[in-house]
């Protein structure tokens, strides 16, 4: 078996085996590979999971970017105007790629790669590899564009997988409401116009006599949003209820019904 099938089979065990990707363990793998610095950088510079080569040594990467998990907005954009796979890119005069008042401590042996991470035609991010002394090869092309390939493959299943989890908490609050009678619609509205953010103690009593409802349609309320399972309560005895929202598309939805 040669080496770049067996690192290309490595990488589809590593994002098969679990149901969530560490993408720093994939990142990790490249950089044993490829014997260089690997970064998966997000569409809006964020970092998503990164691996060093042994001995590398940079104040501005390690201290100002990774540490902050955030890439300057201006490099990102420079990454987003990268069509297409693009290697051996050298630092210009010697600047830093990061900051323009500082020399690059490895000016003359720095080569960078840029793979751009894309999904069914959506630019999700960039991979982005630092190799040393040496230039790329053609074998560090084919595994940098299949490891970004698969990659976008899991970061887009991981956008659709959020898109489905929020499709699905609106429709459940939806459906929630729909079961409320108009007066028990009007009772949750005043319960939570109490809340102080997501939680908060209440007084069903007050709320009742404030609102000219009655005690039984609050308590009818609470019950069927409760069991819905968009919000959480306690009975807390004389001092009141306890409420907890626990889907946060809840007062959106009810701030629609208002209007």
């Amino acid at each position: 078996m040669t080496t770049l099938l067996k690192q290309t089979r490595e990488i589809n065990h590593l994002l098969q085996k679990t149901e969530k990707v560490d993408y720093s363990e994939v990142t990790k793998l490249l950089s044993r590979c490829m014997e260089a610095n690997v970064y998966l950088i997000g569409k809006k510079g964020a970092l998503i999971g990164h691996a060093l080569h042994e001995g590398f040594e940079c104040g501005v990467m390690l201290d100002d970017l990774l540490e902050k998990g955030q890439f300057p907005e201006g490099y990102t954009k420079v990454l987003s105007s990268v069509r297409e796979t693009t290697c051996n890119i050298r630092p210009k005069n010697g600047d830093c790629v990061f900051n323009e008042q500082l020399k690059c401590p490895y000016l003359g042996e720095k080569y960078t790669l840029i793979v751009p991470v894309v999904g069914i035609g959506k630019r999700l991010g960039s991979l982005v590899i630092g190799k040393f002394y040496t230039d790329f090869t053609e074998d560090d092309l084919v595994m940098a564009e299949y490891g970004a390939t698969m990659l976008g493959m899991d970061l887009l299943r991981g956008r659709m997988d959020r898109m489905e989890d929020e499709t699905r908490k609106r429709t459940t609050v939806q459906v929630a409401l729909s079961t409320l009678s108009y007066s028990e619609l009007e009772a949750a509205m005043n319960i939570l116009s109490e809340l102080d953010g997501d939680e908060s103690l209440i007084v069903a009593s007050k709320i009742a006599d404030r609102a000219g409802i009655t005690r039984s349609v609050i308590v009818n309320a609470l019950r069927k949003l409760e069991s819905a399972g968009v919000i959480e309560s306690k009975s807390l005895g004389m001092k009141g209820t306890y409420i907890r929202i626990l889907n946060e598309h809840l007062i959106e939805e009810f701030n629609k019904k208002k209007h």
